[in-house]
């Protein structure tokens, strides 16, 4: 045995991505042996102590722990740390005309049921009436029939249907909408409300230690799908919302925020079935294709 193959301090990552066995995938070893080297020259630049190792795998033991079917807080750590973000952006680098993507989140938990378009999803009956609509597009502004738009959003008090089973409608505030042959689609909703992600587990105690707040500014998920086109998990935002500047997730951009217009109309608001005036939101979706080049229709 040589010297050269012991560990010491200077060469530790070198010895242990020498140690990765010559028939490992290639993606592995290489994505493996990078987060091995930059781990170790993170621990020699910080001096880890012995303690602060100990907390850390304290640490996410717990937020391994506080994992259930209904909430992940493995998601909710790479969310505020901005890793969610920044994987998201990396994976949809795109043409500028297409409709830029966000974190999924984690309360996409469950599946949305699936609903006729103009349904309503707010089945509590509580939150400020809004319509949603919108049209789903390729890159050349070409309509995409059938398009599936899957949807969810907190109540009016800023909690998911996940997070107050006892409380909230099953599936309230989701629905799996299918667009119509020319690509639009269209939904009865409530405004959503900002709300702060789950602070009682680790992630929580962590944001508090960072002197951090804990809140998303108002939004709606949408997850859309076409055939021959990548998926695309996106937000609308409700401009003026508090937060949309701090968003602890960091999933805010620009694009992605529309006005919530009021809308004086008793008629329409009487097609509706809701109270006059309500507020309105129009969000168009551009899709790119699959092979990342303009569709050809």
């Amino acid at each position: 045995m040589g010297a050269s193959s012991l560990f010491t301090e200077d060469r530790s990552a070198e010895i242990v991505v020498a140690s990765l066995g010559e028939d490992t995938e290639p993606r592995l070893k290489h994505v493996l042996g990078s987060l091995i080297r930059h781990l170790h020259a993170f621990i020699k630049d910080v001096e880890l102590t012995n303690e602060e190792w100990e907390a850390a795998i304290a640490f996410l033991t717990e937020t391994w722990q506080a994992c259930t079917d209904v909430r992940q807080e493995f998601i909710l750590l790479s969310d505020v740390l901005g890793v969610s973000m920044l994987v998201e952006t990396i994976n949809n680098r795109s043409l500028d005309m297409t409709t830029e993507s966000t974190v999924l989140g984690p309360f996409h938990m469950v599946e949305s049921p699936p609903r006729e378009l103009g349904d309503l999803i707010a089945l509590d009956g509580k939150g400020e009436p809004c319509l949603i609509t919108g049209r789903v597009l390729d890159e050349r502004g070409n309509p995409l029939p059938h398009a599936q738009v899957d949807v969810w959003q907190a109540n009016s008090e800023g909690f998911y249907d996940v997070q107050q089973p006892e409380t909230q409608p099953h599936r309230n505030l989701r629905g799996l909408f299918t667009a119509d042959e020319h690509g639009e689609f269209w939904f009865r909703s409530i405004v959503p409300r900002y709300y702060p992600v789950p602070a009682d587990g680790p992630v929580g105690r962590l944001l508090r230690a960072t002197h951090r707040h804990p809140n998303r500014p108002a939004h709606v998920h949408l997850l859309v799908t076409a055939k021959g086109h990548r998926p695309l998990i996106t937000h609308l935002f409700v401009k003026d919302s508090p937060y949309i500047e701090s968003d602890v997730v960091f999933g805010v951009k620009e694009s992605l925020v529309r006005d919530f217009a009021h809308v004086d109309d008793p008629v329409r608001a009487d097609q509706l079935g809701f109270s006059n005036p309500f507020r309105a939101a129009h969000f168009d979706v551009i899709l790119l294709s699959e092979n990342g080049q303009e569709t050809d229709r």
